[in-house]
């Protein structure tokens, strides 16, 4: 039924495991992974009365960034490799990464999009949200969450 699915990961415990149950699926399945990673935007401080607090150099933090990507995803590209399962990598800057989810999900024209719950409850998934919850109401692709 589903045979390119992609599975977001931020390289969490909660998320590895995900990433392990989706490579599960996707075998099964017969079908591809997409693996996608966010990765953040260089943040920019202020403090005070408008006085910018440099936090560090944009290109060092673009290149923590990118080494942080290559080694989460490297991850999922070693268990599919090893469940022979075929794979793909995708990151992008993003601080907005429920909308770059759909995105890649889209222009890769994948046809799952299988996430972790962080299981935030009660007053915690008010105040933070869920980036899982945000691609259940905003997405046209259907979305399987694993708990």
């Amino acid at each position: 039924m589903f045979k390119h699915i992609l599975v977001p990961t931020d390289g969490s415990p909660l998320s590895q495991e995900t990433v392990s149950r989706a490579i599960s699926f996707a075998k099964e399945a017969g079908a591809k992974i997409t693996a996608f990673y966010a990765k953040p935007s260089f943040p920019e401080c202020f403090f005070g009365e408008g006085a910018l607090v440099d936090p560090g150099s944009p290109e060092k933090f673009a290149q923590m960034a990118e080494e942080e990507a290559l080694r989460i995803l490297g991850e999922v590209e070693a268990g599919c490799r090893e469940a022979e399962v075929p794979c793909d990598t995708c990151a992008v800057e993003s601080d907005i990464p429920y909308e770059a989810i759909i995105e890649v999900a889209t222009q890769r024209g994948c046809d799952l999009i299988f996430m972790s719950s962080h299981g935030r409850r009660g007053i915690g998934a008010l105040l933070l949200g869920s980036e899982t919850h945000k691609v259940l109401t905003h997405s046209k692709i259907p979305v399987l969450v694993y708990r």
